[in-house]
C-alpha cells in the first residue's frame, strides 16, 4: 500500500468536497450569520449543543465566540448546553437522554436568543427535543448537520436556518461542518467590526 498516495487522495477528496459545497452552503451560512448577529446586538446570546461528534464542534464554536476567532474583539455571549460533565450526569440520572440539552435551554434561554444545534452521526432525539424547546421559548434555531447524519431539518420553522453540508462520508461531513463554523465566526466578526483592511 502506498500511504503517501492514499494521503494525497484524502486531500484531493477534501478539496473537491469543499469546492462542490460552496453553492449549497454560502446562502444559509450568510443567513445564519445575520440571525446570530441580530440576536447578539439585541443583548441575546448563542446557545450551542451537538449530538455525537457535533458536541465537540459546538464547544469549539463557543470558545471561538467567547474568546476570539482570527482577530481580537470583545467577548460574545455563547454558552454550551450540557457542557458540564457533572450537570450532564446529574441530569441523566433523573431524565431521559433526550432532555440533556432541552433542560438547560429552558433554564437559560430567552426569546431572541439563537440555538446552534450541530448534528453528528446517530440518533437525533436530543436535538429534536431541544429544537422543540427552543421554539416554545421563541428562540430561533440554526441547525448544522450533514447528509451523512440523521437530519432534524423537518423540525425547523420558517425563522430557522438549516445548514446541511452535502457530504455522505463522515470525514468530509465533519470537515465541511468545521468550515461552515469558521465561516460563521468570520462573518460575525465582519458584521460586528467591519472587514479587515
Amino acid at each position: 500500500m502506498d500511504l503517501i498516495a492514499r494521503v494525497a487522495q484524502q486531500f484531493e477528496a477534501s478539496a473537491r468536497s469543499t469546492e462542490a459545497a460552496v453553492e449549497v452552503l454560502a446562502a444559509p451560512i450568510a443567513a445564519a450569520t445575520e440571525l446570530i448577529v441580530t440576536s447578539l446586538l439585541a443583548s441575546g446570546k448563542l446557545l450551542a449543543c451537538g449530538q455525537g461528534s457535533g458536541m465537540a464542534l459546538a464547544q469549539y464554536g463557543c470558545a471561538l465566540l467567547t474568546g476570539h476567532f482570527e482577530r481580537e474583539r470583545p467577548e460574545l455571549a455563547a454558552l454550551l448546553l450540557a457542557g458540564d460533565a457533572t450537570a450532564s450526569c446529574a441530569g441523566m440520572a433523573r431524565y431521559t437522554p433526550d432532555e440533556i440539552f432541552a433542560k438547560p435551554l429552558r433554564a437559560l434561554g430567552h426569546a431572541g436568543d439563537v440555538l446552534l444545534a450541530i448534528g453528528g452521526p446517530g440518533d437525533i432525539g436530543a436535538l429534536a427535543t431541544v429544537i422543540d424547546a427552543a421554539h416554545q421559548r421563541e428562540i430561533a434555531v440554526v441547525l448544522l448537520d450533514a447528509l451523512a447524519f440523521e437530519s432534524a431539518g423537518e423540525l425547523l420553522g420558517s425563522q430557522d436556518v438549516h445548514i446541511q453540508v452535502p457530504a455522505t462520508r463522515l470525514a468530509r461531513a465533519q470537515e465541511l461542518q468545521t468550515l461552515a463554523l469558521h465561516c460563521l465566526c468570520d462573518g460575525i466578526d465582519c458584521l460586528l467590526m467591519g472587514e479587515e483592511s
